[in-house]
């Protein structure tokens, strides 16, 4: 089997994010669970970018012992010089450096001509390799970029000392066939191609990122550049978990990474709660509904054979396991299944009555149904037996003070109140849930996603609660933010009770 070597761009690329922008302990957090991952190179920063650039890829530096530390530059002298000085610690480090390559850029960006492209190309590489014995090359807007000019740059750089050839696809703008040929034009066409390794940078512009990144795989890649969740400016870079996870399915490729695929699900969940920026559900490998199934037809097969709708075992990245999710179009299987998980055991003629309860529920509520649901549609449970109701919810916030939250709650008949100070108004209600029922459930993981848009927007919060042992979710929707999320923790204990 070839290596192919993964870098990752999350604390750069990605951290171009609007939004998404991390302080130095968070960014050495990521750094270090990336190392833990498997990554072969991670860019940690543009050093001259900022202060706070410069000191958080320095303190990476430092930390960091496995993995490659990768600096990026412009192919200006000043910043090379900084980014080495950045690199000082490092005990594996390498220098990114470039210059746009396309007509595009040479013209407009650069009011230059393409001999003094690479007059400049060849300069920065030679001087970064006074600093390091690693330097990248990147050619910026490859893409777009001629591909027999192209070749030539490239040639011209790796005499100079490049060790490394960055075609980023930088507008997103190749079909994957395309950008396939051009990776396999520069292996053909570059005579010391050989002395150096191609690397893929593709963006997602037109959701092809993955795919342009396989097909460069396949025609020579060796290297390809990702983030983890596929964060990056504007539609995002290429997804970190479904590059490394199509290489493993499909073992005709052979090839090998040193990801390690358990950890994928948690450094997921990481970078989406430092940078605060939800996987979407439907996200392939890490979305919450990645090994989702509440379509009747696929819950049958799933429950018969996982490997009928399921290509990747969920504990494979990570997750505990796949999730059959009851709604209107779950079938008698599901139910049955969730029944018997729950302790029933129905002749297949009670199952049927209890089933057209179930779908006449399901249509009423349209959302998903919960264990509870069910005991009330088998008749074990009334709708006001819930454990935890919410029966008043009062926030109260302003510039000057913290957040203060009054909640009224219904357990077992009996109506609790308090009162909690917190940093955020669901901080506030929740540490007054917790002022009654205690704290003996820690938040795992919390999302708030809109559902509609306007000022009147319909928001859809999740949380995951987990005591030493278990994990209980709760999901609920408002046009109040704060309540939809008072009322998913509330489900979560209700459960978790």
């Amino acid at each position: 089997m070839s290596k192919l070597y993964i870098f990752d761009t999350t604390l750069r690329d990605g951290e171009q994010v609007p939004g998404c922008q991390l302080n130095m302990e968070e960014k050495i957090e990521v750094a270090l669970a990336l190392e833990a991952l498997g990554v072969d190179i991670i860019e940690a920063g543009f050093p001259i970018s900022s202060p706070g650039d410069f000191q958080s890829v320095s303190e990476i530096a430092k930390v960091i012992k496995n993995t490659t530390i990768c600096g990026l530059t412009r192919a200006v002298e000043k910043d090379i010089e900084v980014a080495a000085q950045a690199l000082k610690y490092a005990q594996r480090k390498r220098i990114h450096t470039g210059i746009g390559t396309s007509d595009y850029h040479i013209k407009y960006k650069f009011n230059s001509n393409r001999e003094e492209i690479i007059e400049r190309a060849v300069k920065a590489v030679k001087y970064a390799r006074r600093f390091v014995d690693e330097v990248e090359f990147f050619a910026e807007d490859a893409g777009r970029t001629d591909n027999a000019y192209l070749a030539r740059v490239l040639e011209a750089v790796i005499k100079a000392g490049a060790t490394v050839l960055n075609i980023p696809d930088t507008t997103g703008y190749t079909l994957p066939h395309q950008y396939g040929e051009k990776i396999a034009y520069l292996v053909n066409n570059v005579p010391n191609i050989d002395k150096a390794i191609l690397s893929t940078h593709c963006h997602n512009d037109l959701g092809l990122a993955t795919a342009n990144t396989l097909s460069g795989v396949i025609n020579g890649a060796r290297q390809v550049e990702v983030t983890i969740n596929g964060i990056g400016e504007r539609a995002g870079n290429t997804s970190l978990e479904e590059v490394v996870m199509a290489i493993k399915q499909h073992q005709e490729l052979d090839f090998t990474t040193n990801i390690d695929p358990k950890k994928i699900y948690h450094t997921s969940r990481l970078v989406s709660n430092l940078m605060n920026m939800p996987v979407q559900p439907n996200k392939a490998i890490v979305g919450k509904n990645a090994f989702a199934h509440s379509s009747g037809i696929h819950q049958d097969g799933v429950l018969k054979n996982k490997e009928t709708y399921e290509i990747i075992n969920p504990e494979e990245v990570g997750i505990e396991l796949n999730a059959i999710i009851l709604t209107a179009r779950s079938g008698r299987a599901a139910l049955n299944h969730k029944l018997q998980l729950l302790g029933y055991d129905f002749s297949k003629e009670k199952l049927d009555e209890v089933y057209e309860k179930f779908l006449l529920y399901a249509d009423k509520k349209k959302e998903e149904i919960t264990d509870e649901d069910l005991m009330i549609i088998v008749g074990d449970k009334n709708e006001e037996d819930k454990t935890i109701t919410l029966e008043f919810l009062q926030v109260t916030s302003s510039s000057e003070a913290h957040p203060n939250a009054i909640v009224h709650l219904r357990i077992k008949g009996e109506l609790y109140e308090a009162t909690a100070v917190g940093n955020g108004p669901i901080d506030a209600g929740i540490r007054a849930i917790q002022k009654i029922v205690g704290n003996k459930y820690t938040i795992h993981s919390f999302n708030l996603h809109g559902i509609t848009d306007g000022s009147d927007d319909l928001s859809k919060a999740f949380i995951e609660i987990n005591d030493e042992h278990l994990k209980f979710r709760g999901f609920s929707s408002s046009t109040d933010v704060v309540k939809a999320s008072i009322n998913a923790y509330i489900e979560a204990l209700n459960k978790a009770i």
